[in-house]
């Protein structure tokens, strides 16, 4: 991952109510969740919400699909993956016994059925 692209994708994600939905969408799996859903979950507008999907659209992560008349928006798993990787490549470069903890976390990333 270019660092541009780990950017964007944290400025996406600056905002609590872009995380919030990201954080919903990430629980929700492959399932993903309608717009409707997700605005009655977080308690906000969906004009508001809609903002902030676009967002998080626009970053890649959140992908969404139309469904009749309804939008599906699902969290890029992959992705977020990906910017861990992006974040943890180097931990504890030249002393591996430090990297347990990180370690751990990379395993459960790696389990993730995308």
């Amino acid at each position: 991952m270019e660092t541009k692209t780990a950017t964007t994708i944290f400025e996406s994600l600056s905002s609590g109510w872009r995380l919030e939905a990201f954080r919903l969408l990430v629980k929700k799996g492959p399932e993903g969740m309608v717009a409707g859903d997700i605005a009655a979950a977080l308690d906000l507008a969906p004009s508001s919400l809609s903002f902030h999907l676009k967002a998080l659209t626009h970053a890649g992560m959140v992908t969404v699909e139309q469904e009749g008349r309804f939008l599906r928006y699902r969290a890029n798993l992959p992705l977020m993956a990906e910017l861990i990787a992006y974040l943890t490549e180097e931990c504890c470069a030249g002393v591996p016994g430090q990297c347990a903890e990180a370690v751990g976390a990379k395993a459960c990333i790696d389990k993730l059925a995308c």
